[in-house]
Protein backbone atom coordinates (compact mmCIF):
# COMPACT_ATOMS: atom_id res chain seq x y z
CA UNK A 1 0.00 0.00 0.00
CA UNK A 2 2.65 2.32 0.81
CA UNK A 3 4.28 2.07 -2.36
CA UNK A 4 1.29 2.51 -4.07
CA UNK A 5 0.96 6.10 -2.60
CA UNK A 6 4.42 6.87 -3.24
CA UNK A 7 4.28 5.80 -6.79
CA UNK A 8 1.04 7.87 -6.74
CA UNK A 9 2.81 10.94 -5.09
CA UNK A 10 5.51 10.86 -7.51
CA UNK A 11 3.11 11.18 -10.45
CA UNK A 12 1.30 13.87 -9.34
CA UNK A 13 4.85 16.01 -8.32
CA UNK A 14 6.44 15.00 -11.75
CA UNK A 15 2.83 16.27 -13.46
CA UNK A 16 2.95 19.53 -11.12
CA UNK A 17 6.88 20.22 -11.43
CA UNK A 18 6.45 20.00 -15.40
CA UNK A 19 3.34 22.88 -15.12
CA UNK A 20 5.32 25.34 -13.34
CA UNK A 21 8.59 24.29 -14.95
CA UNK A 22 6.66 25.88 -18.37
CA UNK A 23 4.89 29.04 -16.43
CA UNK A 24 8.07 29.74 -15.14
CA UNK A 25 10.00 29.78 -18.65
CA UNK A 26 7.50 30.18 -20.66
CA UNK A 27 4.40 32.14 -19.15
CA UNK A 28 5.48 34.64 -17.41
CA UNK A 29 7.37 37.34 -18.01
CA UNK A 30 11.17 38.55 -16.69
CA UNK A 31 10.91 40.59 -14.22
CA UNK A 32 11.63 44.35 -15.00
CA UNK A 33 14.45 44.91 -12.37
CA UNK A 34 16.32 41.55 -12.22
CA UNK A 35 15.52 40.35 -15.92
CA UNK A 36 15.71 36.81 -16.34
CA UNK A 37 17.53 35.45 -13.00
CA UNK A 38 14.15 36.52 -10.60
CA UNK A 39 13.47 32.92 -11.95
CA UNK A 40 15.60 31.39 -9.58
CA UNK A 41 13.57 32.42 -6.83
CA UNK A 42 11.18 30.36 -7.74
CA UNK A 43 12.95 27.53 -6.45
CA UNK A 44 15.05 29.46 -3.64
CA UNK A 45 12.44 30.68 -1.58
CA UNK A 46 10.16 27.17 -1.51
CA UNK A 47 13.13 25.70 -0.99
CA UNK A 48 13.85 27.39 2.07
CA UNK A 49 9.99 27.26 2.85
CA UNK A 50 10.41 23.31 3.05
CA UNK A 51 13.36 23.01 4.83
CA UNK A 52 11.96 25.00 7.39
CA UNK A 53 8.75 22.95 7.54
CA UNK A 54 10.88 19.44 7.75
CA UNK A 55 13.15 21.41 10.64
CA UNK A 56 10.05 21.70 12.11
CA UNK A 57 8.58 18.85 11.68
CA UNK A 58 11.90 16.85 12.90
CA UNK A 59 11.57 19.30 16.09
CA UNK A 60 7.87 18.09 17.17
CA UNK A 61 9.60 14.50 16.83
CA UNK A 62 12.34 14.74 18.73
CA UNK A 63 10.24 16.52 21.47
CA UNK A 64 8.15 13.37 21.21
CA UNK A 65 10.24 11.01 21.40
CA UNK A 66 12.07 12.59 24.26
CA UNK A 67 8.72 12.34 26.13
CA UNK A 68 7.74 9.04 25.33
CA UNK A 69 11.46 6.94 23.84
CA UNK A 70 9.64 5.53 21.05
CA UNK A 71 11.93 5.19 18.05
CA UNK A 72 9.78 5.78 15.25
CA UNK A 73 9.82 9.28 16.18
CA UNK A 74 13.32 9.34 16.30
CA UNK A 75 13.26 7.82 12.35
CA UNK A 76 10.52 10.47 11.28
CA UNK A 77 13.25 13.09 13.08
CA UNK A 78 16.13 11.56 11.17
CA UNK A 79 14.50 11.08 7.78
CA UNK A 80 12.89 14.72 7.81
CA UNK A 81 16.13 16.24 8.84
CA UNK A 82 18.12 14.62 6.27
CA UNK A 83 15.82 15.17 3.45
CA UNK A 84 15.38 18.55 4.82
CA UNK A 85 18.92 19.44 4.62
CA UNK A 86 19.01 18.95 0.86
CA UNK A 87 16.31 21.34 0.11
CA UNK A 88 18.92 23.52 2.13
CA UNK A 89 21.63 23.51 0.47
CA UNK A 90 19.38 23.52 -2.82
CA UNK A 91 18.71 26.86 -0.84
CA UNK A 92 22.03 28.32 -0.09
CA UNK A 93 23.09 26.98 -4.05
CA UNK A 94 20.65 28.84 -6.20
CA UNK A 95 20.48 32.33 -3.94
CA UNK A 96 24.43 32.16 -4.36
CA UNK A 97 24.00 31.79 -8.11
CA UNK A 98 21.22 34.72 -7.53
CA UNK A 99 23.44 37.11 -5.78
CA UNK A 100 26.19 36.54 -8.63
CA UNK A 101 24.11 37.89 -10.95
CA UNK A 102 22.47 40.38 -8.71
CA UNK A 103 25.22 41.76 -6.37
CA UNK A 104 27.84 40.38 -8.18
CA UNK A 105 29.14 38.52 -5.51
CA UNK A 106 28.37 34.65 -4.63
CA UNK A 107 28.39 35.03 -0.80
CA UNK A 108 28.70 37.51 2.10
CA UNK A 109 28.06 37.57 5.39
CA UNK A 110 25.23 38.95 5.21
CA UNK A 111 23.46 37.99 8.64
CA UNK A 112 20.91 35.98 6.56
CA UNK A 113 23.21 34.46 5.06
CA UNK A 114 25.50 33.45 8.01
CA UNK A 115 22.61 31.99 9.93
CA UNK A 116 21.46 30.28 7.01
CA UNK A 117 24.55 28.30 6.70
CA UNK A 118 24.97 28.01 10.53
CA UNK A 119 21.70 26.09 10.39
CA UNK A 120 22.96 23.72 7.80
CA UNK A 121 26.28 22.98 9.34
CA UNK A 122 24.27 22.34 12.26
CA UNK A 123 21.63 19.98 10.56
CA UNK A 124 24.66 18.49 8.87
CA UNK A 125 26.20 17.75 12.17
CA UNK A 126 22.97 15.93 13.37
CA UNK A 127 23.53 13.53 10.48
CA UNK A 128 27.03 13.00 10.93
CA UNK A 129 25.89 11.90 14.78
CA UNK A 130 24.03 9.44 13.36
CA UNK A 131 26.52 8.01 11.70
CA UNK A 132 29.04 8.09 14.70
CA UNK A 133 26.68 6.19 17.12
CA UNK A 134 25.57 2.53 17.15
CA UNK A 135 23.83 2.29 19.98
CA UNK A 136 19.94 3.10 19.01
CA UNK A 137 19.20 4.78 22.33
CA UNK A 138 21.94 6.62 22.65
CA UNK A 139 21.99 7.41 19.36
CA UNK A 140 18.06 8.40 18.98
CA UNK A 141 18.31 10.61 23.04
CA UNK A 142 21.54 12.58 21.88
CA UNK A 143 20.40 13.24 18.24
CA UNK A 144 16.55 14.39 19.67
CA UNK A 145 18.74 17.11 21.61
CA UNK A 146 21.06 18.21 18.96
CA UNK A 147 18.07 18.51 17.05
CA UNK A 148 16.25 20.49 19.53
CA UNK A 149 19.15 23.11 19.94
CA UNK A 150 19.42 23.53 15.68
CA UNK A 151 16.18 24.76 15.96
CA UNK A 152 17.06 28.06 17.79
CA UNK A 153 18.70 28.72 14.46
CA UNK A 154 15.76 28.61 12.09
CA UNK A 155 14.09 31.28 14.18
CA UNK A 156 17.43 33.54 13.74
CA UNK A 157 16.75 33.08 10.02
CA UNK A 158 13.06 33.59 9.57
CA UNK A 159 13.72 36.64 11.69
CA UNK A 160 16.53 38.10 10.47
CA UNK A 161 15.94 40.74 8.11
CA UNK A 162 13.34 42.23 10.39
CA UNK A 163 16.42 42.19 13.27
CA UNK A 164 19.29 43.02 10.69
CA UNK A 165 19.56 45.29 7.60
CA UNK A 166 22.61 44.19 5.52
CA UNK A 167 23.30 42.52 2.13
CA UNK A 168 19.49 41.31 1.69
CA UNK A 169 16.39 43.92 1.30
CA UNK A 170 13.71 44.02 2.93
CA UNK A 171 11.11 41.24 2.79
CA UNK A 172 9.30 40.82 -0.86
CA UNK A 173 6.98 37.73 0.28
CA UNK A 174 5.62 37.54 3.77
CA UNK A 175 3.32 34.34 3.98
CA UNK A 176 2.81 35.17 7.63
CA UNK A 177 0.55 38.57 6.96
CA UNK A 178 -0.25 37.99 2.93
CA UNK A 179 2.08 41.09 2.70
CA UNK A 180 5.23 41.68 0.72
CA UNK A 181 5.67 43.56 -3.25
CA UNK A 182 5.94 40.89 -5.64
CA UNK A 183 3.51 40.58 -8.56
CA UNK A 184 0.18 38.57 -7.85
CA UNK A 185 1.18 35.86 -10.69
CA UNK A 186 4.83 35.43 -9.43
CA UNK A 187 3.41 34.99 -5.74
CA UNK A 188 0.88 32.11 -7.08
CA UNK A 189 3.87 30.36 -8.96
CA UNK A 190 5.40 31.19 -5.56
CA UNK A 191 2.75 29.08 -4.34
CA UNK A 192 2.03 26.33 -6.95
CA UNK A 193 6.18 25.72 -6.85
CA UNK A 194 6.32 25.03 -2.77
CA UNK A 195 3.12 22.68 -3.21
CA UNK A 196 5.37 20.44 -5.83
CA UNK A 197 8.81 20.55 -3.23
CA UNK A 198 6.58 20.01 -0.57
CA UNK A 199 4.80 16.87 -2.27
CA UNK A 200 8.50 15.87 -3.52
CA UNK A 201 9.46 16.36 0.11
CA UNK A 202 6.90 14.10 0.80
CA UNK A 203 7.70 11.27 -1.31
CA UNK A 204 11.30 11.58 -0.18
CA UNK A 205 10.87 11.22 3.64
CA UNK A 206 8.46 8.14 2.95
CA UNK A 207 11.39 6.89 1.00
CA UNK A 208 13.60 7.74 3.51
CA UNK A 209 11.34 6.63 6.87
CA UNK A 210 11.56 3.07 5.32
CA UNK A 211 14.99 3.03 4.74
CA UNK A 212 15.12 3.59 8.51
CA UNK A 213 12.71 0.56 9.45
CA UNK A 214 14.96 -1.42 8.19
CA UNK A 215 18.08 0.02 9.95
CA UNK A 216 15.49 -0.67 12.92
CA UNK A 217 14.94 -3.95 12.14
CA UNK A 218 18.46 -4.56 11.21
CA UNK A 219 19.65 -3.32 14.51
CA UNK A 220 17.14 -5.45 16.81
CA UNK A 221 18.61 -8.50 14.35
CA UNK A 222 22.36 -7.30 15.82
CA UNK A 223 21.26 -6.91 19.20
CA UNK A 224 19.65 -10.32 19.58
CA UNK A 225 22.64 -11.76 17.91
CA UNK A 226 24.95 -10.62 20.52
CA UNK A 227 22.20 -11.56 23.39
CA UNK A 228 23.24 -15.34 21.72
CA UNK A 229 26.91 -15.14 21.89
Amino acid sequence: MREKIVYALCAVTALLLARNLYGIFLSLPDEAAQGAIYRILFFHAPAAMVAFIGYGVALVASVLYLVTKNLRYDAIAAATTEVSLAFAAVNLVTGSIWARIIWGIWWTWDHRLTSTLIGWILYAGYVMLRRAIEEPTQRARMCAVLSIFAFSDIIIIWKSIEWWRNQHPGPVLDIRTGGGQIDPAMNSMIMWNLLALLLLWTVLVMVRMRQEEMRRELDGLRQMAHASA
